[in-house]
């Protein structure tokens, strides 16, 4: 902090001392030279300009501004100058405008140098500050900015009596981010997306917002300082610690090829691979291109199988359960399957109680592959892009990693952190990976703080291309866009996206409850939701038997009428504006507040428990008989299309029955080649109505019905043999 004079005159001192023409001539025998005494004025007339610009600036925005030109080695003056002459007055907002401005002129400076900075601690305190500065970069912003926070101050006073219970709260069961609070200022979503838009590392500005509510979710969705120094330093330790790891056994990794995670050695946990009854413990290592399992030899590790992630084929990973010889009892695995592969290779991951492992490796496994799809489908083939693209998915998996030290006891979900994993489960996600490809084509990765640039300062990567064939490719791939407003484009569809997953995660919380019900629960609900079906069945029944003839007339004059003049299509749009006028007359009437709950009655009053068992057995031996009779149907139909049927010993009338059914179908495909469709479902409809009224009845013939069914019945079928022994089954 500088002294009341040197905040005054709008200079850090060590610029001042620094810089020559903030020091006033020496006084000569005759006084100050003509020459001088212009130079004061016009340094005076500098430093009154800018101290009116910035005396509405807030103390933390006017500090920032000062380190920042203490950072670049110039005067506040030089570098406010430096902004008018490309900010234009219609854009508005000039102290947010001069503060990011500052910080992006500061921070190419400070990201050559960012690894040793983190561990200092200057990096995170000078990029919190900046967040700071630009949450409140006037001092009305502070002033609001401090009522509110004494405000909700006094909202947060705990009351005098408050049981030891919930006083008493055991460190243990706690994680570490609500620790680390303290009564500084906070900083909130806006302020941290912005840093992400200088800084990859911290945040990636696509999926920035979903991590921030994730990693902020047990301090109020508010980031304080001991927090982001700390996520800031889990980053650093996780990078380390990823160099530390052995490349697999047995395969050559390339150039640009990185370990991501690794699991099943002896500091971590276990990884057991299955296939078929067997089960093989092994090192499992996940890179930015392929997945490597290692089978635990005698000594050391067998070689490494891979899985390629990159290659552009029909390749899925999903959940999968496993147990011991092959039986899915545990729900803690993942299953690959490719065509590469004649089988799934199925992981697991074996832990006591949750499948948090399996999810985190799910979700790791996913973004790799989304990662090489979304290059492959929007055609990125420029190597300046797609490594830039590599960098961000490593950023991200690395800040997932930072995010699960800070929450061990409630670890946060996977694909908060991470990009595409993220976006391909969200409703209109494919928008935002639109954005995504076409923002791609401005990038510069020889800029200090982009991704590439910044992995590479810390030791994660080196240069993938010579630096002469970087910048021509850099010139190459950037000049193909001409767009400008990708960024605002881009912010506009990630905001789309998060509305509609905020509605859609309502709208699913309401299915839950159903997810959590048992069989019978579930079928209790369904036939309480299908009882209004229950009064559409009896009146069709008394429509089609003539109980109301007005009805049953309208009903045949109508179909006869759609059928003969081909108005099925105009039918049907009928019956849908039907159903229009239905759902407005419910929602403008009664019947909305029949919506706001369904009341399902599980108990029974009618039925004692004795009559509730044999009613259910007696259900049981009907669904028993229908499917005796639907095999039974089957091999008969089986029988007559192969004439089976001559083979006992009445052939010749088994040759006939085959030879009946042959002529019938002739007949019937003559009848219709000849016959209108049309004509023919007139007929069929006025033989169904006619045959159930009083005057089909005479019609009937018993003795016609008794021989079909005695036919039926004399068709044999071919003799059915249940095989326990698997290798005596036919191919």
């Amino acid at each position: 902090m500088y002294s009341t004079t040197e905040q005054i005159r709008g200079v850090a001192p060590s610029v001042c001392m620094a810089n020559p023409t903030c020091q006033p001539k020496k006084r000569t025998g005759l006084g100050l030279s003509t020459k001088g005494l212009l130079l004061i004025t016009s340094l005076r007339v500098q430093i009154h300009k800018a101290n009116l610009k910035m005396k509405h600036q807030s103390s933390i925005a006017n500090d920032v501004i000062h380190r920042c030109a203490q950072k670049l080695g110039v005067s506040v003056e030089k570098l406010v100058e430096e902004f008018e002459a490309g900010w234009k007055q219609e854009i508005g907002d000039y102290s947010r405008k001069l503060v990011e401005f500052c910080c992006s002129k500061a921070l190419t400076v400070e990201c050559p140098h960012i690894q040793e900075k983190i561990i200092d601690g200057s990096f995170s305190r000078l990029t919190f500050d900046m967040m700071l500065a630009w949450e409140m970069p006037t001092s009305q912003d502070e002033e609001s900015h401090m009522e509110q926070v004494g405000k909700g101050r006094e909202d947060r006073k705990l009351p005098e009596n408050v049981p030891e219970e919930q006083d008493d709260i055991p460190l243990f069961y706690t994680d570490l981010m609500p620790l680390l609070v303290n009564e500084e200022p906070s900083i909130g979503e806006d302020a941290f997306v912005w840093l992400g838009s200088l800084v990859p590392l911290v945040v990636d500005v696509v999926n920035g917002r979903f991590a921030f509510e994730t990693l902020t979710a047990p301090t109020g969705h508010r980031l304080f300082f001991p927090g982001y120094k700390k996520f800031l330093q889990e980053i650093d330790k996780c990078i380390k610690h990823l160099q530390k790891h052995a490349k697999p056994k047995g395969v050559e990794l390339a150039d640009d090829e990185f370990i991501l995670h690794v699991e099943g050695t002896a500091s971590s946990q276990r990884v057991v691979r299955h296939v078929g009854g067997t089960s093989w413990p092994g090192r499992l290592t996940l890179t930015n291109y392929a997945l490597y399992f290692e089978a635990m030899g005698v000594i050391t590790y067998d070689d490494a199988l891979k899985i390629d992630l990159s290659k552009n084929i029909s390749h899925t990973v999903k959940p999968a359960a496993t147990g011991p010889w092959g039986a899915p009892l545990f729900d803690k695995a993942i299953i690959y399957e490719s065509p590469e592969f004649s089988e799934g290779i199925v992981l697991e991951f074996p832990e006591m109680t949750s499948s948090t492992r399996r999810d985190h490796w799910l979700a790791l496994v996913k973004e790799v592959m989304l990662m090489h799809q979304f290059l492959s489908s929007y055609n990125v083939e420029c190597p300046i892009q797609a490594w830039e693209m590599h960098a961000r998915t490593i950023s991200g998996i690395i800040r997932l990693h930072a995010a699960r030290e800070l929450l061990r006891i409630s670890p946060p979900s996977p694909t908060k952190f991470l990009i595409f994993a993220l976006f391909d489960e969200l409703p209109k996600g494919d928008y935002v990976l639109e954005q995504l490809a076409e923002s791609l084509k401005k990038v510069n990765s020889g800029h200090p703080c982009s991704a590439c640039s910044i992995l590479r300062t810390m030791n994660m990567s080196q240069s993938v291309l010579p630096g002469v064939e970087v910048e021509a490719v850099g010139k190459e791939c950037t000049s193909a866009s001409g767009q400008d407003d990708i960024p605002s484009s881009l912010e506009s569809a990630i905001d789309q996206v998060r509305e509609e997953a905020k509605e859609v995660e309502i709208a699913k919380a309401t299915t839950e409850v159903l997810k959590e019900d048992g069989i019978g629960e579930s079928a209790t609900v369904l036939m309480e939701l299908l009882k209004p079906l229950e009064n559409v069945v009896p009146w069709f029944q008394d429509v089609v038997s003539w109980r109301r003839p007005a009805t049953t007339l309208t009903m045949i004059v109508a179909s006869l009428v759609i059928i003969y003049k081909e108005w099925v299509g105009k039918a049907i749009s009928a019956g849908l504006l039907w159903l229009v006028l239905k759902m407005i007359l419910a929602r403008y009437g009664r019947s909305q507040d029949k919506c706001n709950e369904v009341v399902v009655c599980s108990g029974s009053n009618q039925k004692t428990t004795m009559e509730s068992i044999v009613a259910a057995q007696f259900g049981l031996k009907n669904v028993h008989e229908m499917m005796q009779l639907a095999n039974i149907s089957i091999l008969k139909i089986q029988s007559l299309i192969h004439a089976k049927a001559r083979k006992i010993k009445s052939s010749r009338r088994c040759l006939q029955q085959a030879d009946v059914v042959m002529a019938a179908m002739t007949v019937l495909a003559i009848i219709l080649a000849v016959v209108p469709l049309k004509y023919m479902l007139i007929a069929i409809t006025l033989h169904s109505i006619i045959i159930t009224s009083k005057l089909g009845r005479h019609f009937r013939n018993a003795q016609g019905n008794r021989r079909l069914k005695e036919w039926w019945d004399s068709i044999p079928i071919v003799p059915i043999h249940v095989v326990e022994d698997a290798s005596q089954c036919p191919s």
